[in-house]
C-alpha cells in the first residue's frame, strides 16, 4: 500500500473576542502579537518573514493600556531583557586626556563639559624649570649690579677728594693740581682721561697725561712733559724748544739747560729746516745731546751738529734718526778709546748709517 500523503497542519487562528468577553478583565497571559505590537513594529520581508524592531531601552514603554508612555501607569510586567537593561547602570566615560577645549575652559575658569571645572595638571619639563630659574637668577643679579653701579656713579660716595701728581720736572705738582681743581667733588667713575687732558694740555710744558682712579677718593695723574732739545737766541735771552719746535720756556743763561744752541740763520722757528734740526736733536740720547754745542742746517737734507770739543757730525736728512743716533754714539765711544798713535777723529759722518765714515 502506498502511504497516504500527510495532510498539512493548519495553524490555529484565535477567534476574535466576542462582545461578551470584552467586558471581562484581561487575562494575565499575553498574546505574542500584542507583545510584538508593544515592543516595536513589524515589517514584511518578502512573502513570509517578519522582523520586529525593538525600541531603545530608555524610551518609555507605550502600550494600549498606557498610551502616554508614563512610568507607573501600567501594571503589566516588562519583558526580562528590558528589566535587565534597566537594572544595568551605564559606565562613566573615562578620559585619559581632556580635549583642547576642556583645557582651555578650565584655564579660563569656565566649567568643563560635565558641568564642573576640569583641572588637569601637566608636569613642567625639567629643562623649562631650569631655564626659568636661570632667567630669574640672572635678572636678580643684573638688578643688583645696576643698583650698586647707580649708587657708586651718581652719589658722592666715590667723589674725588685727592689729586696725586707725578712726572713733573719743569712744572710743579701744585700747578697741575690747580688746573685739575674743577674735578674735585665729582664722582670718581665719571672722571675720564679726556676730562683730565682738556684741563691739563693747555699747559705748554705738558705733552701728554695718564690718569688712574684709586678708590675711594683719589685721582692719580702722571704727566709726560716736553723735553727741551735746543736753545734759540732771542735778543738777550734764549727760548727753550722741544723736538716739535714748541717753545716751552725761556732762559737768560745758556748754562740753565745743557742743550745746543740753534742758529736759525734768519729762518722762522716754524720753518721746515728748523723743524728738521729739532727733530734730529730729539732722537739723540741724553748723554750725546749734552755734548752738543750748536746745530745748523742749510736745508732739510744737510743737518750738521757741532760738539763742545770742536768735532763735527754730518747727519744729512732726518730719515733713520734712531739708527743714526745709535751709530753716532758707538763712533764717539770708539774715538774716546782710540789707540795711542792713531790719528784723532774730527768728523763723524752718519749720513749713510749702514756705512758710517770717520775722518
Amino acid at each position: 500500500m502506498s502511504p497516504s500523503p500527510r495532510k498539512p497542519r493548519v495553524p490555529r487562528v484565535a477567534s476574535p473576542p466576542s462582545s461578551q468577553s470584552s467586558s471581562q478583565p484581561p487575562s494575565s497571559r499575553l498574546d505574542l502579537d500584542e507583545v510584538a505590537d508593544d515592543l516595536g513594529e513589524r515589517r514584511q520581508l518578502g512573502h513570509s518573514a517578519k522582523v520586529t524592531v525593538l525600541r531603545p531601552v530608555n524610551e518609555p514603554e507605550t502600550s494600549p493600556a498606557n498610551p502616554s508612555g508614563t512610568a507607573g501607569a501600567s501594571h503589566e510586567p516588562a519583558p526580562a531583557k528590558e528589566r535587565a537593561s534597566e537594572n544595568r547602570k551605564p559606565k562613566p566615560e573615562r578620559k585619559l586626556f581632556p580635549s583642547r577645549r576642556s583645557v582651555a575652559l578650565t584655564k579660563a575658569g569656565s566649567p568643563g563639559p560635565g558641568g564642573a571645572a576640569e583641572v588637569v595638571a601637566f608636569p613642567v619639563p625639567r629643562a623649562k624649570r631650569l631655564r626659568r630659574r636661570a632667567v630669574l637668577v640672572a635678572g636678580s643679579v643684573v638688578g643688583l649690579v645696576a643698583g650698586l653701579m647707580a649708587v657708586l656713579v651718581f652719589t658722592p660716595v666715590l667723589a674725588v677728594r685727592t689729586i696725586a701728581v707725578d712726572g713733573t720736572k719743569m712744572l710743579t705738582p701744585a700747578q697741575v693740581q690747580a688746573a685739575l681743581a674743577p674735578l674735585v667733588g665729582r664722582p670718581l667713575p665719571q672722571v675720564g682721561p679726556d676730562d683730565v687732558s682738556r684741563l691739563v694740555l693747555p699747559i705748554v710744558q705738558v705733552k701728554s697725561v695718564r690718569t688712574q682712579a684709586v678708590p675711594p677718593n683719589t685721582l692719580h695723574v702722571t704727566v709726560v712733559e716736553r723735553v727741551p732739545v735746543a736753545l734759540v737766541k732771542q735778543g738777550d735771552a734764549f727760548s727753550v724748544v722741544d723736538g716739535d719746535g714748541v717753545q716751552i720756556a725761556t732762559a737768560k743763561d745758556q748754562s740753565a739747560f745743557p742743550v745746543p744752541v740753534i742758529d736759525p740763520q734768519g729762518a722762522h722757528m716754524s720753518h721746515e729746516t728748523f723743524l728738521a734740526v729739532t727733530g734730529v736733536l730729539s732722537a739723540l740720547p741724553a748723554e750725546v745731546l749734552g755734548q752738543m754745542a750748536t746745530a745748523s742746517a742749510d736745508s732739510v737734507d744737510s743737518v750738521q751738529l757741532k760738539l763742545s770739543d770742536g768735532k763735527t757730525v754730518v747727519w744729512g736728512n732726518s730719515q733713520d734718526r734712531d739708527l743714526k743716533a745709535k751709530v753716532l754714539q758707538a763712533l764717539m765711544k770708539n774715538a774716546e778709546n782710540s789707540v795711542k798713535g792713531q790719528a784723532p777723529v774730527n768728523i763723524f759722518d752718519v749720513s749713510v748709517p749702514r756705512h758710517p765714515v770717520t775722518r
